[in-house]
C-alpha cells in the first residue's frame, strides 16, 4: 500500500497501541497520525526515510517508536541523538506531553522537518537542535540520553556523555542486541541491561540497551 489510506493506517496503529497496552489518547494518536502524514509528504522530497509504504512507516516508526515509552516513565528531560524524523524524540513528545523533548541532528533539512512537526503538531515540550553532539552546549543536562540505530555505543556514549546529567543514564533503541559493541563501551561506563521489545507486526528484533556510569 503506497497510498495514505489514514483510516487503514490508524486503525492499525491502534490495534498496536492496544496490543502493547499504552496509555495514548484518541488526542495523541491522532496527532500521531499527523504527523506520519508529514513524515510521509515531506519524505517524497526530503529522503527521511527510506521507507515509502506508510503502513511500512506504521510499524517500524511509529510502532516500534511506542515500544521504548515505557522505558522513559521516569524521565524529565530527554535528549534524542542523531533524531533524523524524529524517532523516537517526536513519538515521545506527543504521549509525554509533560517530558521536555530535545532533538540533534547534523543535516539541516532533517531538523527544518522537525521544526516544522514543532509547529504544526503544537509541541511546546521539543527543543530542535542543528549541531554535531560532541559540540553541543545546554545548560540543563539531560537525564535520559536516547537514540535509535544512531551510532555504536561507545561512539554514542563518548560524544554526548558532556551532556548527561549526574545520576542519567543511557536508553539505545538498537536492533539485535549488540554484544561486541557493549564491550567496547568506555570502562567509565556499564550496561546496566538490555531488554527485549516486541513490536506488533514488526516480525523483527528490537532491543532496549540501558547504559550507565559504573563509577
Amino acid at each position: 500500500m503506497k497510498n495514505f489510506d489514514r483510516a487503514a493506517l490508524s486503525a492499525v496503529l491502534g490495534e498496536g497501541i492496544d496490543a502493547m497496552r499504552l496509555d495514548v489518547s484518541p488526542t495523541q494518536q491522532d496527532k500521531l497520525m499527523n504527523y506520519l502524514a508529514l513524515m510521509f509528504k515531506w519524505n517524497a522530497v526530503y529522503n527521511l526515510t527510506s521507507l515509502r509504504d506508510p503502513m511500512q512507516m506504521v510499524t517500524h516508526h511509529l510502532l516500534d517508536s511506542l515500544a521504548a515509552v515505557p522505558a522513559f516513565a521516569a524521565a524529565q528531560n530527554v535528549l534524542d541523538v542523531g533524531s533524523g524524523g524524529g524517532l523516537p524524540g517526536i513519538v515521545l513528545a506527543i504521549v509525554r506531553p509533560d517530558m521536555k523533548v530535545s532533538m540533534i541532528d547534523t543535516v539541516h533539512k532533517k531538523t527544518a522537518f522537525l521544526t516544522q512537526v514543532k509547529a504544526e503538531l503544537g509541541l511546546a515540550n521539543v527543543t530542535v537542535y542543528t549541531a554535531r553532539v560532541e559540540q553541543l552546549q545546554v545548560s540543563d543536562k539531560f537525564d535520559v540520553i536516547t537514540s535509535r540505530a544512531f551510532a555504536d555505543l561507545s561512539d554514542f556514549v563518548n560524544w554526548s556523555s558532556h551532556l548527561l546529567a549526574d545520576g542519567g543514564r543511557y536508553i539505545a533503541l538498537k536492533g539485535v542486541a549488540p554484544k561486541d559493541e557493549q564491550e567496547r563501551l568506555p570502562e567509565e561506563w556499564k550496561v546496566d541491561k538490555v531488554e527485549p521489545l516486541d513490536v506488533p507486526r514488526l516480525g523483527a528484533e528490537r532491543h532496549l540497551v540501558f547504559i550507565e556510569r559504573s563509577t
